[in-house]
């Protein structure tokens, strides 16, 4: 484990050295199966493998849960370790952000509703400490989940608007057997919301059924979704069809697309999306 951030760069500039291929999975730390297969996928794609815990401040809005967001370290490493990660890079909010730091990077147009409409400033918070990473790490190739659908995006034209020499890997959302996509905010459920929890992938699949039987109405897909979603959570925060490659809103499905919803369960904010 490397908490420095200067010590880091040292051991991937050796690693480089070597002519090693890095892989980096970046995660806020709380690992479940979802992380273990992006760990895997970087195994099998880089000679080394780099896992950072970073629970970002800059990424958290004034009401969110950055003080109670679910931690583990112990419990991390133990699960890196099993799928063979050479290396936790673990740094304190101090360490990424020295004294005076004011520099933010900002995507504007994939940014822009879903999440980033609900948590301002959110992804400038995430673009500023991936690319902080990729410069510290110096991956070849890094790893993301597709159930942060939106972030993924936004990492993609970042890297490609700022020729930053790293590839973007996405992999698909890893879920429990009943549907639920893996999320460390899962913790929050209790048992009774767990269960309501299960509606978002159920509204989700009832708009792609339509979807593949030639629906094209974005409205009658949102519908379809919307009757199995809404009666079991607490409130949706959006559920929209957006293109899946820039994000641009679609009224039909005229290109590859994606059903993105976000809702609240209990006091907890889940999001889930699905190809269509």
């Amino acid at each position: 484990m490397i908490a420095d951030p200067a010590a880091m760069s040292a051991w991937s500039e050796a690693a480089r050295g070597r002519g090693e291929r890095i892989a980096l999975v970046p995660t806020m730390g709380a690992l479940h199966a979802g992380h273990l297969s992006l760990l895997a996928e970087g195994r099998r794609r880089a000679q080394r493998l780099v896992l950072s815990i970073f629970v970002n401040p800059m990424q958290f809005g004034p009401q969110e849960d950055l003080a109670k967001y679910p931690r583990d370290l112990a419990g991390d490493l133990v699960q890196a370790a099993s799928v063979g990660c050479d290396l936790a890079f673990v740094p304190e909010a101090a360490g990424v952000y020295g004294p005076g730091f004011q520099t933010a990077i900002e995507v504007r147009e994939v940014s822009q509703g879903l999440c980033g409409a609900r948590r301002p400033g959110h992804f400038v918070g995430v673009a500023t400490v991936v690319c902080k990473f990729f410069n510290i790490v110096q991956p070849h190739v890094a790893l993301f989940g597709e159930k942060d659908f939106q972030q993924l995006a936004v990492i993609r034209r970042m890297v490609t608007d700022l020729n930053l020499p790293v590839e973007i890997v996405g992999l698909p959302t890893v879920r429990e057997p009943d549907g639920l996509a893996l999320s460390s905010r899962n913790a929050y459920l209790s048992v009774a919301d767990r269960q309501r929890a299960r509606a978002l992938f159920a509204g989700l699949s009832a708009a792609k059924a339509l979807a593949d039987k030639g629906e094209g109405r974005a409205s009658v897909l949102l519908d379809a979704a919307t009757a199995e979603i809404a009666a079991r959570v607490d409130r949706i925060d959006y559920l929209e069809v957006r293109a899946a490659d820039d994000l641009k809103p679609l009224d039909r499905i005229d290109r590859p697309a994606v059903m993105l919803v976000a809702a609240f369960v209990g006091g907890t904010r889940l999001i889930d999306n699905l190809r269509l």
